[in-house]
């Protein structure tokens, strides 16, 4: 088995990566830790676990820090829904994560299982800056960081050129990519190119028939509104699952070895991914950069995961 630690904001499709991973039958998910981002930290929780639960999944679930390290929290709501799933009336309350703190989760985990753990990250990088901060040796014993955040081709969704996690903590970002950690980016270029939905498409899905199947469309009601309106897709995409596609199997995207710089001043560029492709920085490549993706296989492990 995999062993895979989880960390994530979530929102719609964060919960379609979260039952990818849960449905993967070579997968263990060690915890999941939730950070803010596209929602607060509390309503992340809630979305996480009731995810999980509907997947039938019992790997844990931890509350992490509820604001960006320097900076006022700017949720995604307006993309994602004020609930993050939709606002389809999902009963999202009640449920009571694990005791104890994301951050500490993430280091103790990472140490208790050293070059085992394949470190997802599907939010703002927050809770994932803190555990380096507090133990920066953990970075030489993850076996893979993939990481949802950021672009490669300088096409944002928040700004012209950022890609929401990056911008939302941008300090953070900057913390993570300095630090060693074995990261694959797999940037928003990527969904938008490889992992978007029209209206067939999604109904095709939906028709699997299957609760999962029906979840994983529904909750996309907002952002299909905001993606069809705002970044100017044909349908809604799915960024967090085909970052979770490339962890269950590296064949599903295709790399660069560069280095990224993340921008952290200025209004228009905020949390940039600064890629540098011809080594213009004179710096050693500290990512792995998804440039293509088949999306082929990334349908066919969302479809085998709802079917599941």
């Amino acid at each position: 088995m995999r062993r895979f630690l989880i960390d994530t904001d979530t929102a719609s499709d964060d919960a379609v990566a979260l039952v990818m991973a849960a449905k993967a039958p070579d997968v263990q998910i060690e915890a999941v830790t939730v950070v803010a981002g596209n929602v607060p930290l509390a309503q992340g929780v809630q979305n996480a676990l009731y995810t999980l639960e509907l997947a039938g999944c019992s790997a844990p679930v931890y509350a992490g820090l509820d604001k960006p390290l320097l900076r006022p929290l700017e949720t995604a709501q307006n993309v994602h829904g004020r609930d993050g799933m939709g606002d389809i009336g999902l009963p999202l309350t009640g449920r009571v994560p694990a005791s104890g703190h994301a951050v500490d989760v993430l280091i103790e985990t990472i140490r208790r299982y050293p070059g085992e753990i394949t470190l997802v990250t599907l939010g703002p990088l927050t809770n994932v800056a803190a555990a380096l901060l507090r133990d920066p040796g953990i970075a030489q014993l993850v076996h893979r960081c993939v990481m949802m955040g950021g672009t490669s081709d300088s096409i944002g969704n928040v700004t012209p050129v950022s890609e929401y996690n990056i911008w939302a903590d941008p300090e953070a970002a900057k913390i993570v990519f300095e630090s060693g950690l074995p990261i694959e980016m797999i940037g928003w270029d990527i969904s938008r190119k490889y992992a978007t939905f029209n209206p067939a498409e999604s109904a095709a899905l939906r028709a699997i028939g299957t609760p999962l199947a029906a979840f994983c469309v529904d909750i996309q009601s907002a952002v299909d509104m905001f993606a069809t309106s705002t970044t100017q897709l044909k349908g809604y995409d799915l960024p967090d699952p085909i970052a979770m596609a490339a962890a269950l199997d590296s064949a599903v995207v295709e790399y660069e070895h560069w280095t990224v710089v993340i921008e952290t001043l200025g209004a228009l560029c905020r949390g940039q991914t600064v890629v540098d492709p011809l080594r213009l920085l004179n710096q050693p490549p500290n990512a792995k950069v998804a440039v293509r993706a088949s999306r082929a296989r990334f349908v066919e492990l969302l479809e085998a995961a709802v079917r599941a």
